[in-house]
């Protein structure tokens, strides 16, 4: 097998020794034009039929494209068809450029001005292949012959837009494409271009478009770009051209090829949502834009709805956008790793009490509910989960804030769930996991009744009492005692009869609802008589009370936890 490889003649990159893009940074958005209804169509099983590509159109309408390839009006009746419902039915806005693809032939050209009449603005998109290759396997010529192809097709589209403009007033624009540029000697592709402006007679008031297509990746990102900063550079009459990328995706770099394109001077990109295409994909324009979006650059496109935008795109294109993709894919916010999930939780926390006007949190480059999914879970629980993972499913989802000390404690019970199952819990399981352990724990001890008044001792101290029954051993024991405080009191109470090897460490308390009805929850952290840990959660809506639950609910905790150890010893 690998001596297979030596049948591969590898990319021959162009001399570019003071290249001059890997110092400069993307600071605006290029012009963006969407080919999902060209190229990303003609690459699917099955093709959009016409109430789909509507229904397509309208949603990169709604994102924001003011450029939209339709499709290849001359290919077939259907590309046909679906741009004549366009413009009849008047559904192109006035503030978008459709764009009709068409090669460099007579009688498909003769057609696809009769398929844009009625349209007020038009880009009409003609291409040739010039790649060395393609003209010694495919055509079988030499450069001359290219050349002569796309000067005859620009000399013929340039006369049928001079009579269209003058019937009608439409504004027709021109794009050319060498098609497989990156696989033509950039000599020949600058000459070409140059051939074609000499047609077209472009002006810095009526730009040319020239789209340079990575049509089929052949190498490293980096020498895509060194092309385009060679040809930006070369190019007559530069301030007349729009320098256009249109990247594939054959080496897996679409997204690096584009950067790096636009650092290298492209100013206008080419691609369709999720990376759509002939073989592997074409650019995936909202990746490209919400990659800018992360580094402070408006990227003039919104995503700010992906998950209705994705139901569209899988509605159309029947297919399926992977879990992993970036910013769309069900799992692309969402943290399976300890370390991970606790960095997360951290970052969260850290937002909420610095008030930083910026996106500080580790692991997630963006802010989720900026692409419309701020109520999914972040974090997701699986035996690879840390400590914090439960945690902050407890409080993301169920408004329980477990103190620090207790994520050990709680995340071993949840890890040792999900190897039990052997998948990811989801947070109803967590939760049944936490109601169990800490909510629904009634034995040994059974606090039936409790009061808690103030009094004033001798001295006219303020002192709190309590009163109570608790049963434990079949009987019921009427406890009562006095101290600074209700858990000072409780715990002098419940030393009446016999409880005094537990230690207070700490507690903590919060709210859980808001208004009339609002309970509050109290973590209790005990030292039990074995000198090991122990936590109890106790919720009411006084929070003394609530307190007093959470030291019963750790008491009985360490019982059945001794109860466990001398059974099975």
């Amino acid at each position: 097998m690998y001596e297979g490889c030596k049948k591969y003649v590898p990319f021959q990159p162009i001399r570019l020794p003071d290249r001059q893009w890997p110092d400069r940074v993307i600071d605006r958005a290029p012009v963006w034009c969407s080919v999902d209804l060209r190229d990303g169509n003609q690459a699917l099983i099955d093709p959009m039929n016409l109430e789909e590509k509507l229904l397509f159109f309208q949603t990169l309408v709604d994102i924001g494209f003011k450029e939209i390839e339709i499709g290849f009006p001359s290919a077939s009746e259907t590309e046909y068809e679906i741009l004549r419902t366009l413009i009849e039915r008047n559904l192109i806005p006035d503030d978008v450029t459709i764009q009709v693809l068409v090669q460099a032939r007579p009688h498909l050209i003769q057609r696809t001005f009769e398929a844009i009449r009625g349209a007020k603005n038009v880009i009409v998109h003609f291409y040739n292949s010039t790649s060395t290759l393609q003209r010694k396997v495919v055509f079988r010529t030499d450069m001359q012959g290219v050349i002569d192809i796309a000067v005859e097709g620009a000399k013929l589209i340039k006369r049928l837009t001079d009579e269209e403009v003058k019937k009608s007033g439409a504004n027709i624009r021109f794009e050319y494409s060498p098609e497989s540029f990156s696989g033509t000697e950039i000599d020949n592709a600058v000459l070409i271009c140059e051939k074609v402006m000499e047609v077209l007679q472009p002006t810095p008031e009526n730009k040319l478009i020239l789209n340079l297509p990575n049509t089929v990746e052949g190498s490293t990102p980096n020498c895509y770009a060194d092309q385009i900063e060679y040809f930006c550079r070369h190019i007559k009459n530069r301030d007349s051209v729009v320098i256009s990328l249109h990247p594939h995706n054959d080496r897996g770099t679409a997204t690096a090829a584009t950067e790096l394109g636009l650092m290298a001077g492209a100013e206008r990109v080419e691609g369709t949502l999720f990376g759509n295409g002939e073989r592997t994909g074409n650019a995936d324009i909202m990746v490209v834009a919400m990659n800018m979006y992360s580094q402070g650059v408006d990227p003039g496109l919104d995503f700010s709805h992906i998950r209705e935008i994705r139901e569209v795109y899988e509605k159309c294109t029947k297919m399926k956008v992977h879990e992993r993709h970036p910013y769309a894919g069900d799992l692309v916010f969402t943290a399976f790793s300890g370390s991970h999930q606790d960095a997360i939780k951290k970052g969260f926390d850290y937002m909420a009490e610095s008030g930083t006007q910026y996106w500080e949190v580790p692991y997630l480059p963006i802010n989720p509910a900026d692409v419309g999914r701020e109520y999914e879970p972040i974090i997701r629980i699986n035996s690879q989960s840390g400590k914090g993972g439960a945690a902050f499913v407890m409080q993301q989802s169920f408004g329980y804030e477990l103190p620090k000390a207790m994520h050990p404690e709680f995340g071993s019970m949840v890890k040792a769930a999900c190897d039990e199952a052997g998948r990811e819990l989801k947070p109803e399981e967590i939760f049944s996991i936490f109601q169990r352990e800490y909510l629904q724990v009634y034995s040994p001890f059974n606090l039936k009744k409790y009061k808690l008044y103030e009094e004033n001792d001798i001295s006219g101290n303020t002192l709190v009492h309590f009163e109570g029954i608790l049963r434990f051993g079949h009987e019921d024991h009427p406890i009562s005692a006095s101290g600074n405080g209700p858990i000072s009191a409780f715990f002098r109470a419940i030393a009446g009869v016999g409880i005094t090897d537990f230690k207070f460490i700490s507690y903590s308390e919060h709210a859980i609802s808001a208004g009339e009805d609002s309970k509050a929850v109290s973590y209790i952290h005990l030292t039990a008589p074995d000198g090991s840990d122990v936590f109890g959660v106790g919720i009411d809506h006084n929070i003394s009370l609530a307190s007093i639950k959470g030291i019963i609910c750790a008491i009985n905790r360490a019982a059945e936890h001794h109860a466990n150890a001398h059974s099975q010893s």
